[in-house]
């Protein structure tokens, strides 16, 4: 386990999170891209901190903006909300983070990926069902396939 995301801490403080993040479906042919973080070696979807002042829509765009390069995703209405706990050794806490995801479409194929990426693809929904690694990842993709 990378030395980000530890199993929580039942004795340590716990600190919130907020983030968001989208599901992004190709306007082309309806697949769904996902993300591999390296250090942890897993599939994700784009997502990130929500500043103070901050939408959640702006905050989940902005974060796919800088994890994928993209500029021109459509956000198509909320998707799914989900909470996980772990421990931080860079906060010495517990984090509750709590991430809404929004369903979102693109025309835009190609990404400039963020750094902590070493690449990213395009999946037919089931695929990237089986894909990810998190329950939290994949309750999200099982909510865009019924809607």
């Amino acid at each position: 386990m990378s030395v980000a995301s530890q199993p929580y801490r039942p004795s340590a403080p716990i600190v919130p999170e907020l983030a968001a993040g989208i599901a992004i479906f190709s306007e082309t042919d309806g697949r769904v891209f996902l993300l591999h973080q390296a250090d942890e070696d897993r599939w994700c979807l784009p997502k990130g901190h929500v500043d103070p002042g901050e939408s959640l829509e702006s905050a989940a765009l902005r974060e796919v903006r800088e994890e994928t390069g993209f500029e021109r995703v459509v956000i198509e209405g909320e998707l799914h909300e989900v909470a996980y706990r772990f421990y931080s050794p860079r906060k010495d806490a517990n984090v509750h983070k709590s991430v809404v995801y929004y369903r979102g479409r693109t025309a835009e194929r190609e990404a400039r990926l963020e750094p902590i990426f070493d690449r990213a693809d395009w999946f037919d929904l089931p695929e990237a069902i089986r894909r990810v690694r998190f329950p939290t990842d994949r309750s999200v993709l099982e909510a865009a396939e019924r809607k």
